[in-house]
């Protein structure tokens, strides 16, 4: 796997804005999304993915997760809060606005899932979250936030797909995003680092009136060309926002590539395992 998850990317040099939103995009578009790769995979797998299939794919971010289901034949809709991602994900699904199909129906609306109206009545067949909660203190009920918006818009019986953070002892970035927590201290409360719990996906569910059917963990390694695109790539998942406006960008590109020294390999690639966890859920 190691191919296909370590690339070289350029180094940036020069001023930057504290916090660049149009790099941070290509960042997770070009370095951090594919990161997730085996969990899209796993799931749509699962799920039998196809030409059936209308998906709905909640910040569905730069639109990788979203091409990979269209390339199975499903007809996508994707929705964020991002410009500057969505407008790479246009990019990917819809390089040429002027043609109605590049993928056939394929469809990126910015703003909350409730905008994002099926053009089938029969509603959305599968929901997707796949952005993992579980280390942030808040991303649950954010979630939860999301879900209350989406459901009216799928089926009876539509599966809804969450997704999580592993067990700390089983993914290696925790480690490193306590380098965050530490960083963020004067800032400590909202969007503070926490450690995942084992039940955080299930009581989501439990609060959206969702059915479990299901769960599974699939490795999904931090792969990276070098230490200056591990840390771009971490910090574009936003993780690292609190550290930096308790202290500064050049204090966290700091701390971080420290943190990321155990993991650097003698060839100067950084490798990090971890495991992700997701739970498949019913629409009653």
């Amino acid at each position: 796997m190691t191919p296909t998850l370590v690339r070289q990317h350029p180094s940036r040099t020069g001023a930057a804005p504290r916090v660049d939103l149009r790099a941070r995009a290509r960042d997770w578009s070009e370095i951090q999304e594919r990161m997730l790769v085996p969990l899209y995979e796993a799931v749509y797998e699962r799920l039998d993915v196809g030409p059936a299939t209308r998906l709905l794919g909640l910040g569905c971010g730069s639109g990788l997760a979203l091409l990979m289901a269209a390339s199975r034949g499903a007809a996508i809709t994707g929705v964020d809060t991002s410009s500057d991602r969505l407008a790479l994900a246009r990019e990917r699904l819809l390089p040429d606005e002027r043609d109605s199909t590049p993928h056939t129906g394929a469809r990126i609306v910015r703003g909350s899932p409730a905008e994002a109206v099926p053009a089938d009545a029969a509603g959305y067949t599968v929901v997707t979250a796949f952005e993992p909660i579980g280390c942030l203190s808040g991303d649950a009920e954010g979630l939860g936030e999301l879900l209350a918006e989406a459901l009216p818009l799928a089926g009876p019986g539509a599966a809804v797909v969450l997704a999580g953070w592993g067990p700390p002892e089983r993914c290696t970035t925790a480690t490193v995003l306590r380098v965050a927590a530490k960083l963020a201290e004067p800032l400590r409360g909202a969007d503070a680092w926490r450690p995942t719990e084992r039940d955080d996906l299930e009581r989501v569910a439990e609060h959206a009136g969702l059915r479990p059917d299901g769960s599974g963990r699939v490795a999904c390694p931090f792969g990276y060309a070098d230490a200056d695109s591990a840390v771009r790539g971490l910090k574009s998942t936003g993780l690292f926002d609190p550290a930096i406006a308790a202290t500064d960008q050049v204090q966290v590109d700091k701390e971080l590539t420290e943190a990321l020294h155990p993991y650097q390999r003698a060839d100067g690639t950084v490798w990090m395992p971890n495991v992700f966890r997701y739970l498949v859920a019913r629409v009653p």
